[in-house]
C-alpha cells in the first residue's frame, strides 16, 4: 500500500535500494558520496571504530544495511593476504565427540576475529582428497585437521607445498606438523586397571582399528596392561572396526561367542561403548549388573545414559580451544619448530562396571 499525503508518522518509507542487475556492486565510495562523508571514514564506521563520532557511525552502518553493502572479503584479502578464514576437515561431525571438538574451535577462532569453513569426508581417503583441495581454494589462512583413516603424510603433501599451516587434531600423521590431541595409551591404560582392580581378567577390545593413530595408541594400552597382569591376548576377544554404535552393537555380540567369553570390555569410544550396552540387552544382559563396558570420550551423552557409562574423559573442550590457538599461532610464527600437546586423559567411574559374577 502506498500513500499520496506527506510523510508522517505511519507512513511507509521508501529505503533506498540497489539498481537491477547491481548485487555485491555497493562500495564505500558511494556509502561516501550518499552522506557526503570521505571513505576513510566509512570504513571506519562499518568497522566501530571510536574514532568515528557515534551519530557518524550509526548514520554509516543504517546506510550500509539499506543499500545492501556486504564486506568484500576477497579482494580485502588480496589487499592483505589474509582471509581470516581457518579450514577445518573433519571426518566425522556425526560423533558427538567431534561436534564437541567443532564447537570449542568456532569460539576460540570468533574470538579471535576468525571464522571457520567446515569440510567433511568419512573415512574416505578420495573423499578427504577432494574436500581439502576445496577448501584450499578458499585460501585459508591455515587448517585444523582430523584425518580419514589410512592416511599418511603424504595426504597432507599437497597443502603443506602450498603453504598452508596445519594443525592435527585427535588423530596424528606426522611428526613434522603441529599435533593437539589425548594421550590415547594411557586412557586405555586407566580403564584397564580399573576393570583388572574389580577382579575382571577375560577383558574384550571393541572397535580395534589400527589404521587410525588413536585405535593403534589405545590399542596398545590394552596389550601393555594385560601382559602386565600375565594375561595372554586373546584374538576372540577383540573385534575390529571403527567406532560406531553399529560395530558397537555386532562387536560385543561376536566376542561373546567366542569359546571363553569375556566378562568386560574397553570400547575405542563412546559411540561404540552405546552399541555394546544395546548389543548387550539384545542378549539378555546389563551394563554394570553383569557385564562391565568402558567407554572412552566422556561426551556429554555418556552421562544421560541409563546406567551411566564409565569412561575415559579426554578433555576435547580443551583439546579444540588449543588446536585455534596453535594454528593462529603457527600462522603468525610459520617457521617456529613444530608443536605435540598430548592432553592427560582421566577415568570417569559411572554405573556400567561392576565386580565380575561368580
Amino acid at each position: 500500500m502506498t500513500s499520496s499525503g506527506p510523510i508522517g508518522a505511519g507512513s511507509p518509507v521508501k529505503l533506498p535500494t540497489a539498481a537491477p542487475g547491481s548485487r555485491g556492486r555497493v562500495t564505500l565510495q558511494i556509502i561516501a558520496d550518499r552522506l557526503t562523508v570521505s571513505t576513510a571514514t566509512v570504513s571506519l564506521a562499518l568497522r566501530g571504530s571510536p574514532l568515528v563520532a557515534e551519530a557518524t557511525r550509526s548514520r554509516v552502518q543504517q546506510m550500509a544495511r539499506e543499500m545492501g553493502y556486504s564486506y568484500n572479503r576477497s579482494a580485502a584479502s588480496l589487499r592483505t593476504d589474509r582471509t581470516n578464514i581457518l579450514g577445518v576437515g573433519f571426518h566425522d561431525i556425526t560423533n558427538p565427540y567431534f561436534a564437541e571438538l567443532l564447537a570449542a574451535i568456532e569460539e576460540t577462532t570468533t574470538a579471535n576475529g576468525r571464522s571457520i569453513l567446515l569440510g567433511t569426508y568419512g573415512e574416505d581417503l578420495e573423499r578427504q582428497d577432494r574436500v581439502l583441495n576445496t577448501l584450499k581454494e578458499y585460501r585459508p589462512d591455515g587448517m585444523i585437521l582430523c584425518a580419514a583413516g589410512g592416511s599418511t603424510p603424504e595426504t597432507f603433501a599437497h597443502l603443506i607445498a602450498a603453504g598452508v599451516p596445519i594443525v592435527q587434531l585427535s588423530r596424528e600423521i606426522s611428526t613434522d606438523l603441529d599435533f593437539v590431541g589425548s594421550d590415547d595409551r594411557h586412557g586405555t591404560i586407566l580403564a584397564m586397571e580399573h576393570l583388572i582392580g574389580l577382579g575382571h581378567r577375560r577383558i574384550a577390545f571393541i572397535c580395534a582399528n589400527q589404521g587410525i593413530s588413536t585405535g593403534r595408541n589405545r590399542y596398545l594400552g590394552y596389550c601393555e596392561v594385560l601382559g602386565r597382569y600375565g594375561i595372554a591376548v586373546d584374538p576372540s576377544l577383540v573385534y575390529t572396526g571403527y567406532g560406531t554404535r553399529e560395530n558397537g552393537s555386532k562387536g560385543i555380540q561376536t566376542v561373546l561367542d567366542a569359546p571363553d567369553p569375556p566378562t568386560a570390555a574397553v570400547c575405542m569410544n563412546d559411540l561404540a561403548a552405546f552399541g555394546a550396552m544395546l548389543g548387550l540387552r539384545h542378549r539378555s544382559r546389563e551394563a554394570g549388573i553383569d557385564f562391565s563396558i568402558v567407554g572412552c570420550d566422556d561426551v556429554q551423552e555418556a552421562a544421560q545414559w541409563y546406567p551411566a557409562l564409565t569412561t575415559i574423559r579426554n578433555f576435547q573442550d580443551e583439546m579444540g580451544r588449543k588446536s585455534a590457538e596453535f594454528l593462529i599461532s603457527r600462522i603468525t610464527e610459520p617457521g617456529a619448530p613444530p608443536r605435540r600437546l598430548l592432553l592427560t586423559p582421566a577415568l570417569v567411574i559411572r554405573g556400567t562396571t561392576t565386580p565380575p559374577r561368580s
